[in-house]
């Protein structure tokens, strides 16, 4: 009966030490695999940060340098969406801030700091032109004004006002017509021609639309004024 009783514990003791030493190497099996899986998630994680690429300010396609301020616009589509400007990832006028409107969409920014100083539209086609220019004639040297049209921006456009907007830096204003697109960025005591400017002609030949042109859009970086 002793021995008996004696191969019993036996053959317990090893059936517990086989039973454990399987379950041991599962778990560690297991464990392995987790910790694959885990390095290898992580591994992916990090090849698709490095692989992604950067988001600069107002979604340009490259940083501006120090001093600088990062814009990016675009005129209205038909009589359909609104014109969008943005500075330094700021968006300062578009169809979702409900801030524009047809005709010349116009932004006033301090060219200093970047600081929006006021939004204004001015309707160029039903409107009249004499609150437009009083606008004109009333910005400081040192402004940065940003432009964008919107529908048409041009039949109630006369010589006083493209003259006080070339004077902003502006060459296409002299020719903007009926419902052409134009974005212009420049800026009150410029001394030169700016170079933010793009204008597409109102054309029933090439339009996008029926009866307007495509979107035009521009970016760039802004030099700050010093002292």
């Amino acid at each position: 009966m002793r021995v008996a009783g004696a191969a019993k514990l036996v053959v317990a003791v090893a059936v517990f030490l086989l039973t454990f030493y399987v379950i041991s190497q599962v778990f560690e099996i297991k464990m392995d695999t987790s910790l694959g899986n885990l390095f290898a998630r992580s591994a992916l994680d990090a090849a698709v940060r490095s692989t992604k690429p950067p988001r600069y300010k107002c979604g340009i396609s490259k940083a501006c340098p120090e001093k600088h301020f990062a814009f990016k616009m675009a005129s209205g589509a038909a009589n359909v969406v609104g014109p969008k400007i943005c500075l330094e990832d700021n968006v300062l006028m578009s169809g979702v801030k409900n801030n524009v409107g047809r005709g010349i969409n116009v932004a006033l920014v301090n060219g200093k700091t970047g600081e929006l100083i006021d939004t204004r539209y001015f309707d160029m086609w039903g409107g009249n032109v004499a609150p437009f220019i009083e606008f004109l004639k009333a910005i400081q040297d040192g402004t940065i004004v940003l432009m964008g049209t919107y529908d048409d921006g041009a039949t109630k456009l006369n010589d006083e006002a493209r003259r006080l907007i070339a004077e902003l830096g502006s060459t296409s204003i002299t020719h903007l017509g009926f419902r052409d697109n134009w974005v212009f960025c420049g800026g009150k005591g410029i001394k030169t021609k700016s170079p933010f400017e793009q204008h597409i002609k109102n054309n029933k030949d090439t339009n996008k639309y029926e009866g307007w042109p495509e979107v035009v859009e521009m970016e760039g970086c802004i030099p700050q004024k010093q002292d």
